[in-house]
Formats: C-alpha cells, structure tokens, sequence
C-alpha cells in the first residue's frame, strides 16, 4: 500500500469498504467512470492524486506546476483533485459503479489486483506499455505489484516505497547501543532499554488498519504465512499468521516497548511526530523524510536500516522485511480521452517527473534511468533501494486483497485495543479474532 494511511471508524468507512470490495469481482465491465472532455475538445483530463505530502495543500503544490507544465508541452489541461487516503478506495469504487470518475488515478499498488478485477480499468498491455516509455523502464520489483500475474497490468507504478526501520542516533548512544538492530530480539532488547519515563523504544499506528495488515503479511512472510491458499483460499488464522501477528502485539502488550496510546494512532502522522520529537526512539515506516522535517528532526538525527528478520528463521519462513510499497497510476478504460491520458503517464513517469516528484516526497523512482540523480545516492536512499530490490515481496496480488487488509488490518486493531487495556494477549484469542476475519471473507460471511 501502499500510502497513506488513516483507519476507518467503526461502521463508517471500514466497513463500507469491506462491502464494497467484497463486490469488486461481481462488478460489470460496463460500470466504469467516464472522463470529462466538455473541455477543449476533448484535451482536458481529470486526475485523481492521492495524498502524499504532509497535507492535501501541499499535494496540491507540488503537483501544480508539473500539470501546467504538461499543459505547455501538449495543450493538455489536466484537472487536480488530491484525495485523502481515508477515502480514496471507497471513492475508487464508487466510481466503477457510478461511472462519475477521472480519466487518471493513484492507487495503492495492493488494490491492482482488487480493482483489476472490477475490468473498470484500462489493461497497460504491450501497445499501451509502448506508449508510456515500455516495460523494460520501469523496475521488475515495482511492476510485480500492478496486477494479477499473467494478465497485462491494471496500472504503471508511480512511487516506489519500501519499509525501513528509522531510529533516532542520539537517544541510541544515550543507552549504549552501538548500531541498529539486526534481528527482532535485538529490537526488542534495544527497545526495552530505549523505554524511559515517557519515552518509549517505538511507535506504531495501532488503529491503522493499512499499517496493520501491512505488518501482518510482512512478518508474517517471515514465519512462513500464505495469506492464500493455492486456491485463493484466506487461511488469515494460520498458525504461522497467529505467531507473526503475535509478536507484533506483543511489542506492546508483552515487550511493552510501545506506548498503549499508540493504540488509537491512526492516521499517518502521530507515530511520525512521537519519533521526530524524541517520545519514541524507533519508528517501522516507509518514507518518512518530508514529515520527520516538518516537525523539526534533521536527517543528521536518524538513521536508517532494514527491519530486522525474526532469526533463527522459522520453519517455511521467507527473508521478506518489506512489502513492495508504493502508488500506481491507472486509466479508466472507457475514458474518451485514452491517448491523453497515456500521454499524461508518460509524462508523470518520464525521468524528470520521477526526479522531481520522489525527491519531493522522499519515495524512490520506479524507472531504473531516474536513479542517475544523487538525490537517490545517498545512505538512506540506498537502504530503502536494497531492501526493494532484495527483501521485499509484494502483497497477494487477488482480487481479495483489499478486504484482507480491511479485515485483518481492524481485526488487529481491535486488539491493540485490548492490548492497551491489560487484557491478555494469547496465541487463542489472536485466533479467534483472524479466524472471525477469514470466515467474513468467505461467501455468505
């Protein structure tokens, strides 16, 4: 996912999102969103940006002028809308229902497969790849996760994110730790001797059901979970699901390097400023730069390395530490403007968009020719390059994907929840929590 990241309320978007998705392989081809071309025969595009700055404003900003200067070069008018992540899906779907949608969207490369399925967008198949620039630009890593394997892409990737592990240099000499943690029980270690007073050894947006299910595939690749079965199955209760699940509560509920607060941490910004303010030592994050800046920490203040690996590695256990992050660009498929719109990807993927746009926001580029640029030479840059390129693995790419991270993502809120009120936290109730969350999933549930 994908970015960012802000968990619905009980009844409200949560759960009509899970209604919505759960209908995503029942939709029409027909049912998909028409484009607006009353404008400037047929040269004006609408575009749908999801949120990726520190506010929709500064979105709005930094995608400004790079629409005026498409404009320039082609007489394309393209159209802005910056739309938060609490409501892009569900505004996604809507449109493939309503057929009221833009001509060209982000979305989170783990809803390809979902929305894919809908036949709502366009299939970046080789003519259209062609006409963006080719397959052969773009990163295998990021391409892997625009789509259902064997089928042409249901998007190009725009951002390339990877998780990492940013811990604050400073507090770190303060308790003596030499370098960062390599393996999850140093982690562990390193937090209980970070946590002080009101201090605490990490963050993490316990109501965020994106982060959440984030979390659970990544740790649980570590300990040999399949989300699916071969037969596209969930198996979300598996026993190596309940331990990887487990073990990311139980920084808080066992370890207690977590702060109970963070329970209620939803929206993609809170556990950010708890690390950038020194209340937490240790932040599981993808890119943070922009916002850790925004509220006063230097990057000479941090560090940055690969999430530790769960060691010694479990039976079945794979050396993933990261999903594949990042946004994609799709095209609705009746848009009236189709060469437009390709155009428009084109441009937002050419080499000096991709320069421009992931050193705004701290990402990385998702063609190989943009990393010429020393902004994505640095330390920090190469860490999050390694990680992608070596030990990330994307998200299930099945058209269920997006209730997996609705279901499981609540599901392990509502345990933080418990977590953070003293209840204990066992391999039982885990299970009885993710086996609610696969029966949901399963026809008639």
């Amino acid at each position: 996912m994908t970015r960012r990241r802000t968990a619905a309320r009980p009844g409200s978007l949560g759960r009509r999102a899970l209604l919505a998705g759960a209908a995503l392989a029942l939709l029409a081809p027909t049912l998909v969103a028409c484009s607006n071309d009353s404008e400037g025969g047929g040269k004006t595009l609408t575009y749908w940006a999801s949120n990726q700055g520190t506010s929709l404003e500064h979105d709005k900003q930094v995608l400004q002028p790079e629409l005026d200067k498409f404009r320039e070069q082609t007489g394309i008018t393209v159209k802005l809308e910056v739309v938060p992540w609490s409501d892009l899906l569900n505004r996604i779907l809507a449109a493939t229902t309503s057929g009221k949608g833009p001509d060209v969207l982000n979305i989170g490369n783990t809803w390809s497969a979902s929305l894919q399925a809908t036949g709502a967008f366009l299939p970046f198949d080789d003519a259209a790849l062609q006409q963006v620039g080719g397959k052969d630009r773009f990163l295998p890593a990021s391409l892997a996760a625009t789509g259902a394997e064997g089928k042409p892409p249901a998007a190009v990737p725009l951002y390339s994110l990877a998780y990492g592990l940013y811990y604050n240099k400073k507090l770190f000499a303060e308790a003596g730790i030499a370098k960062p943690p390599a393996t999850w029980a140093e982690m562990v270690d390193a937090g209980k001797k970070l946590t002080r007073g009101d201090r605490w050894g990490l963050a993490v947006e316990g109501a965020s059901y994106t982060e959440n299910a984030h979390h659970a595939f990544m740790i649980g690749q570590q300990y040999g979970a399949e989300l699916f079965d071969a037969d596209g199955k969930p198996q979300f209760d598996s026993p190596e699901a309940v331990a990887a699940i487990r073990s990311y509560l139980d920084l808080m509920a066992k370890d207690k390097i977590v702060n109970p607060s963070n329970a209620e941490y939803a929206n993609g910004t809170q556990s950010v400023k708890d690390f950038a303010t020194g209340k937490a030592a240790m932040l599981m994050w993808q890119a943070a730069a922009s916002s850790l800046k925004s509220n006063g920490m230097s990057e000479a203040d941090y560090g940055i390395a690969p999430i530790p690996f769960v060691t010694p590695t479990p039976s079945g256990g794979k050396k993933v530490n990261s999903m594949v992050a990042g946004i994609n660009l799709s095209v609705f498929k009746n848009t009236k403007n189709r060469d437009a719109a390709l155009k428009f990807v084109r441009f937002m993927t050419s080499d000096a968009e991709q320069q421009l746009l992931n050193k705004t926001y701290g990402s990385l580029p998702t063609v190989s020719s943009a990393y010429a640029d020393p902004a994505f030479q640095t330390e920090s840059a190469k860490v999050f390059q390694q990680v992608l390129s070596t030990s990330a693995a994307p998200l299930p790419q099945v058209p269920e994907e997006s209730q997996f991270e609705t279901l499981v993502g609540t599901a392990m809120k509502a345990m933080f929840a418990d977590a953070a009120s003293g209840k204990p936290i066992t391999d039982e109730y885990v299970k009885g929590k993710l086996s609610q969350a696969n029966q949901q999933l399963r026809p008639g549930g």
